[in-house]
């Protein structure tokens, strides 16, 4: 049997996808999303390393290549006069809960350390303790082909940390910069990031929420 192909995606395709699998979860009522909601989230400011500026074309461009990789396309059965966007990772991969949260958290946000992904995993999954998200990660690491790694730990810091390989493979620093290397700032910093980030991510909800009644709303009046 021949080996499988890994899927790489390019940076764009990645954050459509951990923003189709991030909303399916938190805002349900919302999604499907169309193409507009979908480069809100995409675009958010918070929960988002780094924060991106797509446009709706770039948007559109993800959208295709994720359908080209089989893992994202048009809402099947929608009952919409706008096209909505769903993610097919079930289908492609057939997740357990635990593993779909940590996936999309990597995919949103870079390398993490286990307790950083439990902390930001919250609101899709609970773990109940750190062993349990170690145990997620590597299910992810068992995949054929893995699709996570460990990457080194790096001096000065408590936690190694894990990164997604839908980007290709990861060399050991490669998401250094932009992650916080000094594990105290990390830890008494962690409380203060949450809360805003939850802040401002409900005030992104509320934007896509507008711009579901929107599209409602031009429906009606067509």
């Amino acid at each position: 049997m021949s080996p499988i192909e890994p899927i790489v995606l390019n940076a764009a395709e990645a954050r459509a996808l951990g923003a189709l699998m991030e909303k399916e979860i938190t805002t349900p009522d919302y999604y499907p999303l169309s193409v507009n909601a979908l480069m809100n989230a995409c675009n958010q400011r918070s929960n988002r390393e780094p924060v991106m500026d797509l446009s709706e074309d770039d948007v559109r461009d993800a959208l295709n290549g994720l359908q080209e990789h089989r893992l994202a396309g048009s809402a099947r059965g929608a009952d919409s006069r706008v096209t909505k966007y769903e993610h097919w990772l079930g289908e492609a991969f057939n997740f357990s809960r635990a593993e779909s949260a940590l996936l999309c958290v990597l995919l949103l946000r870079g390398a993490q350390t286990p307790g950083e992904l439990r902390g930001r995993t919250e609101r899709m999954h609970k773990f109940e303790e750190i062993g349990d998200v170690l145990a997620g990660l590597q299910k992810l690491m068992e995949r054929q082909p893995p699709l996570a790694a460990v990457l080194a730990r790096q001096p000065g810091t408590k936690e190694a940390r894990y990164a997604h390989l839908l980007l290709g493979e990861v060399a050991p620093g490669a998401a250094g910069d932009a992650t916080r290397n000094d594990s105290r700032s990390e830890t008494s910093g962690a409380e203060l990031e949450e809360r805003v980030a939850q802040l401002e991510s409900a005030m992104t909800e509320l934007r896509n929420e507008l711009t579901v009644l929107t599209e409602k709303l031009g429906s009606l009046l067509d």
